[in-house]
């Protein structure tokens, strides 16, 4: 049993009276004891009508999976098994960080047998499974005084993907990719390690691609003696292997403008994905900071991505060290074939990438290592900064941090492998120009 605000002014209306005979202690009494009986009857006798909400069956419909920033609707279908007209307000149990639109109680009223659905709208603000377990069903009598009210178990669960906003730069990499592979009118052919076909010298072609020996058995019959220059053309290597290892340790919680560094790497990995699918190679991913937190292996085309944002959405950053002594035999675990490893982590504190350095030369040794780090932009505007004595120490960290990041990318370069930096926004698309640099060059 809940008392209702009704109930509440139902009481307050017995003031009045008590008022107008304060003079008379022992009638004010009797009248303020008289009133709380008749007020407990009428709401004993509004209980007694009021459905059960044990007699309500509810059944949930949602969608399974949506991507940060849509919004769902999760529907609920309550059907009143009792006899009585069910008058009740019903509160579903979501977390805050599944983002419900407006209040989360809906009033509703269902004749016996029949049933009504409660829509909501979600628009959650966290990657990750929101999960709901129950649904409070407060039901009134027909004076809204007493109220009856149960919890019933209806679970929910919903997945929340990570974003990909960076498709956005999707389809004008897949035109350079489509360059490189030759399929689209330019004037110089892509170049890269796999021989694909000969044809006629046309006038704009780099005449290193020539080759003598066809052209030596292929005469010119307009020409009597002479004979057709050939060239050689290329496309660009296919079915190379292609490692992202995303740094899951205490880094990746750091936030760079408006989201974590891990999610930026998330972002990065995705766009990387979805370019080298189409490219023809194979992607794997590893999600790594102690411990293998989540793995894709063997996937391809559209089912890439799918298992890829599925396998992130549930990964956060923990906040603990990286073991990259670890990743070596990780990489081994996924391929024994000379790879493009990628590895998407914090490179700009001396502390935290002294055992990324350890590493590096076990990774170059066999595979061609990219290492891609997020940069905060604010760096800059903090650093040419001079107004006031708090900026000139704000200023001076600033300069020390761009020099500490620019020790450990001197430091990865110099052990064979490559860097890519970028703001939040730009490492997406940096990261995969880079690939589109390595494959045009052969060097994946």
């Amino acid at each position: 049993m809940a008392p209702t605000g009704r109930f509440s002014l139902l009481l307050a209306v017995g003031v009045v009276p008590l008022v107008l005979l304060g003079a008379d202690a022992s009638a004010a009494w009797a009248v303020l004891l008289g009133w709380l009986l008749v007020a407990i009857a009428l709401g004993s006798v509004d209980l007694a009508f009021a459905a059960s909400p044990r007699q309500v069956a509810v059944e949930r419909e949602l969608p399974p999976r949506l991507r940060l920033g849509e919004t769902a609707r999760s529907e609920l279908v309550l059907r009143n098994l009792g006899r009585r007209m069910l008058r009740a307000e019903v509160r579903d149990g979501w977390p805050p960080s599944a983002g419900v639109h407006g209040r989360n109680r809906s009033r509703i009223r269902v004749p016996a047998g029949e049933g009504r659905r409660v829509s909501q709208a979600l628009t959650p603000t966290r990657r990750g499974d929101r999960v709901t377990a129950a649904v409070t069903v407060r039901s009134h009598g027909p004076l809204g005084l007493w109220a009856r009210q149960a919890t019933l178990a209806a679970p929910g669960r919903l997945r929340v993907l990570p974003p990909f906003r960076s498709r956005a730069h999707l389809p004008s990499r897949l035109t350079r990719l489509r360059e490189l592979d030759g399929r689209t009118p330019i004037l110089v052919r892509g170049q890269g390690t796999e021989f694909d076909s000969l044809r006629e010298y046309v006038r704009g072609d780099d005449v290193r691609s020539i080759d003598w020996r066809a052209t030596a058995r292929r005469s010119d019959p307009e020409s009597p003696g002479a004979a057709k220059l050939m060239v050689r053309t290329w496309r660009p290597e296919r079915d190379r292997r292609i490692v992202v290892v995303v740094d899951t340790s205490r880094t990746a919680a750091a936030r760079i403008g408006d989201e974590p560094r891990l999610d930026t790497a998330y972002e990065a990995a995705l766009l990387l994905a979805a370019l080298a699918s189409q490219a023809g190679d194979r992607v794997d991913l590893l999600l790594w900071d102690r411990r293998l937190r989540g793995r894709v292996h063997g996937a391809s085309g559209a089912d890439l991505l799918a298992r890829m944002v599925d396998t992130m959405a549930n990964v956060d950053a923990e906040l603990i060290e990286a073991d990259w002594a670890g990743v070596p035999a990780q990489v081994r675990g996924v391929t024994s074939r000379r790879a493009l490893v990628v590895l998407l982590t914090a490179a700009d504190s001396p502390g935290s990438a002294r055992g990324l350095l350890s590493v590096l030369p076990q990774l170059t040794a066999r595979h061609r290592v990219v290492v891609a780090s997020v940069t905060d932009p604010t760096l800059e505007a903090a650093a040419s900064r001079r107004d006031e004595l708090a900026d000139v120490y704000a200023a001076a960290a600033a300069e020390r941090t761009r020099l500490d990041a620019d020790r450990i990318a001197a430091a990865v370069r110099r052990l064979g492998a490559t860097t890519v930096t970028a703001g939040p926004a730009e490492l997406p698309p940096a990261l995969a120009d880079r690939y589109l640099e390595l494959k045009a060059a052969g060097q994946l």
